[in-house]
């Protein structure tokens, strides 16, 4: 069965079927094949390149007006349904690609549970019941800091638990509980230990440099407990 393929191109012909070396009757693979030799052959020269591309519209064209006049052979129909579907399948991949960068735009990086916001607290005073505890607990424990030589370990680690708890209780994150409770009794000792320093000899007797030191941190760890959430 003949292919529609003939002997060769024609490039100086007028006739489309003749440039391409081609018949009415080539099937799909045949118009294809000789759109392929035909350029091959043109090489880089523009004008000859032109002119096969021109040629090969040609065909498309003359069968699209016969197949809607009716005037049309099997094999040129086999050929347009081919066409036509390699033209659906670049429209569907052309609405992939365009689906996969809509996608990109849309998307956005969800900010990690450990984000800088996790980790800055908000000050809100507790009311009610927890205002009244916390109060309690912590006037409780400056009391036996100051009363009793040699608390001053137990109570602060007592009052970060404390805070540690309160914190969670409140509803932030156990980590960051954990950094802002360590931060407050830092900051608190250090305190403690210039106000030692600045006081020196002039301590009351009943009061140890451990108490006096110890004092700010308990305090500042008992604000913290009231206001941070």
């Amino acid at each position: 069965m003949s292919s529609g393929v003939e002997s060769g191109s024609d490039p100086g012909s007028q006739d489309p079927y003749a440039r391409l070396g081609i018949t009415a009757e080539s099937g799909f693979e045949a118009v294809q094949q000789a759109k392929a030799s035909a350029l091959e052959a043109a090489g880089d020269d523009p004008q000859a390149r032109a002119k096969v591309e021109a040629a090969y519209d040609a065909v498309l064209m003359a069968r699209l007006r016969e197949r809607q006049t009716g005037k049309i052979s099997m094999a040129a129909v086999s050929a347009s349904e081919r066409e036509q579907q390699l033209a659906n399948q670049s429209g569907a991949a052309s609405n992939v690609a365009s689906g996969v960068l809509t996608r990109l735009r849309q998307f956005s990086v969800p900010i990690p549970a450990g984000s800088v916001g996790s980790w800055v607290p908000s000050l809100d005073l507790v009311e009610g019941e927890g205002l009244a505890v916390r109060a309690i607990v912590g006037g409780l424990g400056v009391v036996v800091l100051l009363a009793a030589a040699g608390s001053a370990d137990l109570v602060l680690s007592l009052a970060t638990i404390g805070l540690f708890l309160s914190q969670i209780r409140r509803g932030r994150r156990a980590l960051a509980s954990v950094g802002w409770s360590l931060l407050l009794l830092a900051l608190g000792l250090g305190v403690g230990v210039l106000l030692s320093a600045t006081l020196g000899g002039a301590l009351p007797p009943v009061i140890t440099v451990d108490q006096i030191q110890a004092l700010p941190a308990l305090l500042l760890m008992l604000v913290g407990a009231l206001l941070l959430s």
